[in-house]
């Protein structure tokens, strides 16, 4: 078992000036960050495997490419409901919220309890993870029932007068992958759609005509 001051070091060992530039220019906060894709820290995962204590000690180390590496070994049962909130509360970047929720929080018990409590907090990235979780449970439709996606629609229309990008943006991407996630649901999605084009918002206008243009194309109508 590797020690987080060793990976920390491997880490620092791995960072580049010039990818850390790239990843300003994609609005991910870097005040924190040495410059590491997703990729590599992917093949450092694998390296490490599973390891909830590291992942809690990697996480506080407030690194950005530590909390991401945190992600991707941290033991998916040994997640508390606590350290959920917790991690959630340290969001400062979309690309942390993203990755947290897309290999981590998504495989947790606590994901639908969270998906619903987080669409109603403030914090942008708070409330950005709660659409993340069901953009990505959407994508798994092996461990989510249709139901439980259509009843996230209503959050999601609740959520569409929120006009932070980071919001608005998850917000539409999890109308949309429901809406692709069968022609039952794409029916339910586009409904929804309507209703939140009808709010006649700026927000709310972008979100639904985005998630129409894309839910009504040829191309995702013929392969639901």
């Amino acid at each position: 078992m590797r020690s987080a001051e060793d990976v920390i070091e491997t880490l620092r060992g791995m960072g580049s000036p010039r990818d850390r530039e790239g990843m300003a220019r994609f609005g991910i906060n870097t005040e924190r960050a040495l410059g590491i894709s997703v990729t590599t820290l992917r093949g450092l995962a694998k390296e490490i495997g599973r390891d909830h204590a590291l992942a809690g000690e990697l996480w506080d180390s407030g690194i950005h490419e530590a909390r991401l590496l945190a992600t991707l070994v941290d033991d998916p049962p040994a997640v508390t409901s606590e350290q959920m909130e917790a991690w959630a509360a340290d969001f400062d970047s979309w690309d942390l919220c993203d990755q947290c929720c897309m290999n981590l929080f998504w495989r947790t018990p606590y994901m639908v309890e969270k998906a619903s409590e987080w669409a109603q907090r403030d914090e942008e990235f708070v409330k950005r993870a709660a659409f993340a979780l069901m953009a990505r449970l959407a994508t798994k439709k092996a461990k989510a029932s249709d139901d439980l996606l259509e009843s996230f629609l209503p959050i999601i229309e609740r959520a569409a007068d929120d006009d932070r990008n980071f919001v608005r943006k998850a917000v539409n991407w999890a109308l949309r992958q429901i809406g692709k996630s069968n022609r039952h649901l794409n029916a339910k999605a586009i409904e929804s759609a309507q209703r939140i084009r009808a709010q006649d918002t700026n927000s709310a206008r972008w979100i639904a005509n985005d998630a129409l243009r894309e839910l009504t194309s040829g191309k995702v109508q013929a392969r639901l």
